[in-house]
């Protein structure tokens, strides 16, 4: 009832006010569903690209007075369709109108569709002047201000005086505050408390359980950009660096390149893939050099060898969890040192970097030796070094990087080729070859495990437009672990097969058919406990998806899934998912709202299925749905007072079959589970 009550208030104060940003929101989800939606990561994180679909919607992009880096910032063009418009407006001068886009020769209908709310073009050269009277008149505030809960009384919080349970409550509070010019200048401060951490009492007298900040310039000629506090950082195709979220195999076949823009403000709450320090760019013609520093406070677990009295890390956490007693002791208790320094020359087709990281700990990282992870690192300083080029040659683009790591001589290497036969059709090829004693903590190359390390493999990619109508997206990895890995006590081969067709006969109807077959061999289930022998995990995930807009107001989005698994001597384990999503938008009052019912089920946790799910701005889920049950969730959205954006999203996930959800802490006597977001926004 408190609910209802709630979401009847919000409708009540939307009838007085304007309406804003409706076809916005609708825009920049899309996309970003999109981008998530092959995704299996429930705390995924795209705030550095919604940050910047939002600001290149309010402040397109002007094609006469834009750069590469500024097209790549969209992550919507190919290397090709960004030189072909580099080359046009030079051999031909401005464009006139935004219909020249038809004439390029690797620029197709969806392409422009998608590209258009993000860019304009303008005969007026407009200059940016760094002075503060420019800067205070038209430069932009953001404050967030979330509070999200999950209702149902969980087991860590029943007592707070037990050392295994939660020390704080059961809230997540989340605010930021920004204030930014352009893409010129950004200053900001980010606060973030996790369910379960204390706030403001026991060990955290100071508030928020984790703090972000940032002071950030990019523009000049010689002193390209500098950014003192947290930043995000990535270089070549990331297998020394690349600590913000990058895109691997996705619908987009054939867009599978990093492409590094050198430093970025951190604005995130991921509380470990992240530098803290500074960070500049010098630049002399076609030279750019990059140096960076990070001391930064890590979680860890301290030994003490009894006998010599030799203190050592004996694993390094990443969650970012201070909830009990044992969480809070690991906090901030190991200190990492990044030094490095990337020099780079670059042309309009050409470019070639060099790139050396320096990491280092206080205390030797010894973890415990296994037979899988043997050559992990353990010791207390490494340096990675690795040279990266991109060369785009008529319709071919090559890219790659080569890199080495000193702690153990580990060899890692990336090449790839992307071919566009032109708008209709393109083509994509990666080989990749990790060896198994290749490390760097903050890598993030393309590859089909989350670590870059043993790994070779190959994936071609390939994307078909029949015609007007009909688009086909179909994609082959074929891939291989030469030494053992966790539950895999051999070395293993694998395979992952998709294929996409898209039929969107009109702007209001798209539908689309997936099917994708996954192979990752695991030890057998059936082993005589002396020799584990590596049986097939076959995979098949089917999906149909439907997406109509009923009227101005109305889209409907309906989607079914099917999954099984299939493994030697094993019974043949299946899920299927249904989801309905209605998207309201009335043109005549000031808000917005989407609607989901889901229905579910599976047969266990190993055939769960993944589903972007709609929230408040900034705000990322893809949970997995497993078992048996239905979910709804309902989102509004409403603007007021011109200035303030208000997020409500509630939810709720029915189990037919359960009477405890979830194990250990985590645990929710009975079968309901509930979440609850609210989020206000202040825009200046």
């Amino acid at each position: 009832m408190k609910v209802i009550n709630l979401i009847a208030f919000v409708l009540f104060l939307a009838s007085f006010n304007l309406i804003y940003g409706q076809e916005k929101s609708e825009i920049i989800q899309q996309r970003i569903e999109f981008l998530a939606e092959q995704n299996e990561n429930e705390d995924i994180d795209l705030t550095a690209t919604m940050d910047a679909l939002n600001y290149y919607f309010e402040h397109p992009i002007n094609l006469n007075q834009t750069t590469e880096d500024e097209l790549n910032e969209l992550g919507i063009l190919t290397q090709f369709q960004v030189q072909d418009l580099l080359l046009h407006l030079k051999k031909n001068g401005n464009l006139i109108t935004i219909y020249e886009l038809q004439t390029l020769k690797y620029w197709d209908q969806t392409t422009i569709q998608l590209i258009l709310p993000f860019v304009t073009v303008d005969e007026k050269i407009e200059q940016v002047n760094l002075n503060l009277k420019e800067i205070l008149k038209y430069g932009n505030f953001e404050m967030y201000n979330r509070y999200q809960l999950i209702p149902e009384k969980k087991q860590g919080y029943i007592d707070s005086t037990s050392n295994g349970n939660y020390q704080g409550n059961a809230n997540h509070y989340y605010t930021r505050l920004r204030y930014s010019y352009r893409t010129n200048l950004s200053f900001g401060v980010t606060a973030d408390k996790d369910p379960g951490e204390p706030f403001f009492q026991g060990v955290n007298k100071q508030g928020f359980d984790f703090y972000s900040a940032h002071a950030y310039y990019r523009g000049g000629k010689y002193l390209k950009g500098i950014v003192i506090g947290d930043y995000h950082l990535g270089l070549g195709q990331g297998l020394l660096i690349w600590t913000n979220y990058a895109f691997g195999k996705t619908a987009d076949v054939t867009n599978i390149k990093r492409t590094a823009n050198s430093f970025k403000p951190y604005t995130s709450t991921d509380e470990n893939r992240f530098l803290r320090g500074f960070a500049i760019d010098l630049g002399y013609k076609n030279f750019t050099w990059t140096n960076f520093g990070s001391i930064k406070k890590m979680d860890a677990t301290i030994q003490t060898d009894s006998t010599s009295n030799f203190s050592f890390y004996s694993s390094i956490q990443a969650t970012g969890l201070h909830r009990t007693t044992t969480e809070i002791e690991r906090k901030n208790s190991a200190i990492e040192k990044i030094v490095g320094s990337s020099l780079s020359y670059k042309n309009r087709n050409f470019k070639i970097g060099l790139n050396t990281i320096y990491q280092g700990y206080d205390k030797v990282y010894s973890k415990d030796i296994q037979t899988y992870n043997q050559f992990d690192f353990r010791g207390k300083e490494m340096i990675n070094i690795s040279t990266d080029y991109n060369w785009t040659f008529k319709n071919l683009n090559f890219f790659g990087e080569l890199a080495h790591n000193s702690f153990s001589n580990g060899i890692a290497q990336l090449h790839g080729v992307l071919i566009a036969i032109d708008s209709r059709a393109s083509f994509s090829l990666i080989y990749r070859n990790y060896s198994k004693n290749y490390q760097s903590f903050y890598s993030n190359a393309f590859a089909d495990a989350t670590k870059t390390q043993n790994e070779k493999g190959i994936y071609v990619g390939v994307k078909i437009k029949l015609n007007s109508n009909w688009l086909i997206n179909s994609y082959a990895d074929l891939f291989s672990s030469p030494w053992l890995k966790y539950q895999v006590d051999a070395p293993s081969v694998g395979h992952d097969l998709f294929s996409q067709i898209t039929y969107k006969p009109s702007k209001k109807l798209e539908i689309y058919g997936r099917i994708r077959e996954q192979n990752h061999q695991k030890n057998s289930r059936y082993s005589d406990g002396s020799i584990s022998n590596l049986d097939d995990n076959i995979q098949h995930n089917i999906r149909l998806n439907l997406n109509y807009q009923v009227s101005e107001n109305i889209t409907l989005k309906s989607r079914i899934e099917f999954v099984s698994l299939a493994g030697k001597l094993k019974t043949v384990e299946t899920g299927s998912l249904m989801t309905q999503d209605l998207l309201y938008k009335p043109k005549k009052l000031p808000f917005d709202l989407i609607f989901r019912y889901a229905l579910f089920q599976t047969d266990s946790y190993d055939t769960r299925i993944y589903s972007y799910e709609s929230n408040a701005q900034n705000v990322f889920s893809i949970p997995a749905y497993y078992d048996k049950g239905s979910k709804f969730y309902i989102l509004i959205r409403t603007t007021f007072l011109r200035h303030f954006d208000l997020w409500i999203r509630y939810g709720k996930t029915v189990y037919v079959n359960q009477t405890v959800i979830g194990s250990g802490n985590e645990s929710i006597l009975g079968n309901l589970k509930s979440d609850l977001t609210f989020q206000l926004r202040l825009k200046l």
